[in-house]
């Protein structure tokens, strides 16, 4: 692959060098230090004149650091002189701060920010022509970009895990924790041709969930509980006791992105999951040490296979039920 220049941000180098093992090509030079007074400073190793440069940093970790270490990077290739500059956003950081929320008083709603909004104007501000992510909270943030984005979806992956690891999966039901996520569980239950089931939840406030309602029947099957992310895990969690309650036999999680913050690990090891399963967008590595139920599902080949097409001038939208793992 000429002309293309692969480099790592510091949130998730593992899954950098995945892709680039994958794609054959060796990570680029870049050294990411701060100075004393925090601020960050990046340099890049190498030429990157008239190359197609991309840069995967996911928003994890110190979300905030990563995110302005990314524009950095962004902006350093663009003003070398690089033919295209696209960014490989894994996890794409506040994507769920998409829209003001209309919860609460009136005067509150009407300050709240749209947070990705001011990510995605900050990325092109840098310097990005493309965004490579994967399962945006909202695919409305698409529209947030006057560049193209390319959603990727770990749907394919998700699949191939069920049939591989579930030896009763032509008898589970797939549900979603909440309402918001049924297109994605319908799409999951219509390519295995099994029965779909979701749970009505109410909040009180952020990452706390107040009653939850299951609409549909898992009795005597096994449930498999499907979600772009969690962070808390209250919501998968009180989800997981509603369908043992309602008669499942075994439970499932399978998520996108793996949060897990505060007491997300301690709940997961106390709930009634047989496994709770995650994409590697996010690192995990420490997190199984600590809990035995998370696995992770590698989707460093949906990356790369997006970043050889995209190089090459090809259509992304193929790899979202055809990409081999």
């Amino acid at each position: 692959m000429p002309n293309i220049v692969l480099f790592s941000g510091s949130s998730h180098h593992d899954l950098s060098q995945r892709v680039a093992d994958r794609l054959g090509l060796e990570l680029g030079k870049v050294v990411t230090k701060k100075f004393s007074n925090q601020e960050t400073s990046v340099e890049i190793g190498e030429s990157v004149r008239g190359e197609d440069v991309y840069i995967i940093q996911s928003g994890c970790g110190e979300i905030n650091d990563n995110l302005m270490e990314l524009l950095i990077m962004i902006n350093a290739c663009k003003i070398a002189s690089s033919s295209r500059v696209t960014a490989v956003i894994p996890c794409f950081p506040y994507a769920r701060q998409d829209k003001k929320d209309k919860k609460g008083a009136v005067e509150r709603w009407s300050r709240a920010p749209i947070s990705a909004k001011l990510v995605a104007n900050m990325l092109s501000v840098a310097g990005a022509d493309h965004i490579i992510t994967m399962d945006l909270h909202a695919s409305q943030i698409q529209g947030f970009f006057d560049i193209p984005v390319d959603n990727l979806y770990a749907e394919p992956a998700v699949l191939q895990w069920i049939k591989e690891n579930i030896l009763e999966w032509k008898n589970c039901i797939i549900v979603s924790p909440d309402a918001g996520g049924a297109k994605r569980v319908t799409s999951i239950a219509d390519r295995l041709n099994v029965e779909f089931a979701l749970i009505h939840k109410e909040r009180k406030r952020a990452n706390e969930v107040d009653r939850m309602v299951l609409v549909g029947d898992v009795k005597d099957r096994v449930a498999i509980l499907v979600d772009d992310m969690a962070d808390t895990c209250g919501t998968i969690c009180h989800a997981a006791d509603k369908l043992v309650s309602a008669g499942a036999t075994k439970v499932y999680a399978i998520l996108t992105h793996g949060i897990f913050s505060g007491p997300a690990i301690s709940r997961i090891n106390n709930a009634a999951f047989e496994a709770v399963v995650v994409t590697n967008t996010i690192p995990q590595e420490e997190k199984m040490k600590h809990c035995p139920k998370i696995q992770f599902i590698d989707i460093s080949m949906i990356l790369a296979e997006a970043i050889r097409r995209t190089h090459n001038g090809e259509s992304v939208s193929y790899l979202f039920s055809h990409v081999p793992l």
